[in-house]
């Protein structure tokens, strides 16, 4: 008997105990299943965030696009913008791919990155560039849809205005600017092309820019802790087109007879050789003014073919992210006379964060 009511007695105190803690975890089950977070105290721990499932086979492998802007101009060096997907043939590492997807692209937003060279060694042709600057902005910047930035180097590169569609700042930003000290050609075109034209502010409508860095310089380099390659590299993840403006004069004959009535380069120096691989390298062009009207016409034609290009993209038939840099090599079937403008590779890696998502772009 004893022992039965100490049982009982047990029992009990084990009810009792349950019941006072449903009634002490009651509240916060209310709370819960309100969708509110039940109150933690200082000692609580947090758990630890839980681990991604390892993926095994097929699943291992992150597939990446390669997405190409590129233009097509015919003899008479005027953009055709009516080909279609079944004109083009696209190789990577001259081993033939299918197109997944073809976009005739006409009136894109532009990005537009503008480096000034502010070295001692462009003293003399300082005036030229910085009216060869605002004369590009004026011809191709349309408030309301692009944006632009205005970055100066010499010893190091410095944003001096920022993304804006504001001729007024970016106008002051450009005559504002005096000459002295070295070189950091290549250190700019890597901020610039990482830091601002990566990940450029979006459109309003819309996901997709033309990014576009316009270099004035005399592609002289002494300061920079980038090497060239470093800079073409982060050009090319980014998406970027650059298009180098040569503020040497050097070599340069101003005969009128000859080149269509513009002057042209007799000799090309180290640093105009510099220009034109960041330009061919990137899909972007080179020019070697003599006077800042002679930029005209390029100006114009900048302009037209940022506007008046193809994005073709595929994914590569091998394992793409191999760390390699891959050639590019578009065809043009059934039409004659055509030839393509592009840039002529990609890194084979993964995107930098804040990129467009795409091996190629």
């Amino acid at each position: 008997m004893k022992s039965s009511m100490r049982g009982f007695v047990r029992a009990s105190g084990i009810a009792i105990v349950l019941l006072a803690l449903g009634l002490a975890l009651a509240p916060l089950s209310s709370r819960a299943a309100a969708g509110q977070k039940p109150a933690t105290t200082q000692q609580q721990k947090k758990k630890p965030p839980k681990k991604a499932p390892p993926t095994i086979g097929p699943l291992k492998r992150q597939v990446q696009l390669v997405d190409i802007f590129f233009s097509v101009l015919n003899k008479q060096d005027r953009f055709v913008t009516d080909l279609t997907k079944k004109n083009f043939e696209i190789f990577d590492n001259n081993i033939p791919q299918q197109i997944e997807f073809f976009h005739p692209l006409s009136n894109l937003p532009l990005r537009i990155g503008v480096l000034l060279d502010t070295s001692n060694s462009i003293h003399s042709r300082l005036k030229f560039e910085k009216n060869a600057a605002f004369d590009f902005l004026y011809r191709n910047l349309r408030p309301g849809k692009d944006l632009a930035f205005v970055m100066t180097f010499s010893a190091q590169p410095q944003l001096v205005q920022g993304y804006t569609d504001r001729m007024s700042l970016l106008r002051k930003a450009i005559f504002g600017q005096r000459a002295g000290g070295g070189t950091a050609l290549y250190d700019a075109i890597y901020d610039a092309s990482r830091n601002y034209l990566l990940n450029p502010p979006p459109p309003a409508h819309g996901d997709e820019v033309r990014r576009v860095l316009i270099v004035f310089s005399d592609g002289i380099d002494d300061l920079s802790n980038h090497t060239l390659d470093d800079a073409m590299y982060m050009a090319e993840r980014a998406g970027v087109a650059i298009y180098t403006i040569s503020t040497s004069n050097r070599w340069v004959s101003p005969d009128q007879r000859v080149a269509q009535g513009l002057p042209y380069k007799i000799h090309y120096s180290p640093g105009d050789k510099v220009l034109r691989e960041l330009a061919q390298d990137t899909g972007g062009r080179s020019f070697y003014p003599y006077r800042v009207s002679d930029l005209a016409r390029a100006f114009a034609d900048i302009g037209t073919e940022l506007r008046s290009q193809y994005s073709i993209a595929y994914t590569p038939t091998y394992r793409a992210e191999d760390g390699k840099y891959h050639t590019i090599h578009i065809e043009i079937l059934h039409e004659h006379g055509l030839r393509i403008h592009a840039r002529q590779g990609y890194w084979a890696v993964k995107p930098l964060p804040g990129s467009v998502g795409t091996a190629g772009n």
